[in-house]
């Protein structure tokens, strides 16, 4: 085990997630190991509940042993268990396996889903449902994908594998593309690079461009194909900011289709899957970290406004999106 590492769960996944672990502080007043769980598991059950899973074993050791209802409450002593999965809304779009080594179980992630789990979104996020679709526990994911946007998502099979992968992406030596549908303005001189200061603050839904910083997200937008009003965008970032591409094409007036969080945010119910986000994470490429080897993976998927084989057409943009560009550092294309 590398240094650091969480030790690995005594307990089996349920539908691709794995049991919590629950490490205990080293001191405090409580006396039995049921008083401590009570109050740090108020937010989310109730003592009833705390006192059922205890009663039924649910809670383990780390040798997978059921703790006693009565068990005193031990500093820095580990227990893991299982939480009920919330009710969720079943995505009813599949994930697609693209690609499956032994290092590397890359996916085609469909739009809504999460991709790992949390909050609303757990059994029914890209890892838990491709741990169970290639019976790989140990997936974990290199990077991630928003919610709202579909494509390519890599996912090293062991916790061996994975540090070299999230190196790639934490340092940005993976190229990156992506499509986007949007609409489109004249005069815009695309392509460019779009150089801002994104900030992305804890408790907002929305990042935002802080003109008169330094850039610290960058991001090449070209203009490849047009059908009236709208475009279809070839996205390259060279960074990695949260929500970036979203943000930066909001800010040149030029929001992606379907965007529920910008330029306004949206209240979009979890069971609405009538207007997805139009981005695309097209493909991914790089040297493969652990034997120098060229890899290249593309999605199979298409945006729904922008279906494949039909023709460009001209046609002139609304007023809306002809306005003045807003502030950024732009710089051409190469």
């Amino acid at each position: 085990m590398a240094r650091g590492a969480i030790p690995a769960s005594p307990l089996p996944q349920r539908c691709g997630v794995d049991a919590q672990r629950f490490r205990m502080p080293q001191g405090g007043p409580w006396e039995r190991l049921r008083d401590h769980l009570v109050e740090r598991l108020a937010a989310g059950l109730r003592a009833e509940e705390v006192d059922r899973m205890l009663a039924a074993g649910e809670f383990v050791d780390a040798t997978g042993v059921p703790v006693p209802a009565d068990a005193p409450f031990v500093p820095r002593s580990v227990v893991w268990a299982h939480r009920d999965h919330p009710d969720e809304v079943v995505v009813p779009f599949e994930i697609e396996v693209l690609h499956e080594d032994d290092r590397l179980v890359v996916v085609d992630k469909p739009h809504f889903v999460a991709t790992t789990p949390r909050g609303r979104h757990v059994a029914q996020s890209a890892l838990a449902r491709a741990r169970v679709l290639t019976g790989r526990p140990g997936l974990s994911p290199a990077h991630r994908l928003d919610r709202p946007t579909a494509g390519v998502l890599l996912l090293p099979t062991e916790q061996r594998w994975r540090g070299a992968y999230q190196r790639l992406f934490a340092e940005g030596r993976v190229h990156k593309e992506y499509l986007a549908v949007a609409g489109v303005r004249e005069h815009l001189g695309l392509p460019l690079v779009r150089r801002s200061h994104l900030v992305k603050e804890h408790g907002r839904l929305q990042a935002r461009e802080v003109p008169g910083l330094a850039p610290n997200a960058e991001t090449l937008i070209e203009l490849v194909e047009r059908r009236g009003r709208l475009g279809l965008y070839r996205l390259v970032p060279r960074t990695g900011r949260t929500h970036q591409l979203r943000c930066q094409l909001s800010g040149l007036g030029i929001p992606i289709v379907g965007d529920p969080l910008y330029p306004v945010v949206r209240d979009v119910a979890d069971d609405d899957f009538g207007e997805p986000l139009q981005l695309l994470a097209a493909a991914l490429a790089f040297d493969d970290p652990v034997d120098g080897s060229p890899r290249r993976f593309a999605s199979r998927r298409f945006l729904a406004a922008w279906p494949p084989g039909l023709p460009e057409v001209s046609a002139e943009v609304s007023a809306e999106v002809s306005a003045e560009v807003p502030t950024g550092h732009l710089t051409r294309g190469t």
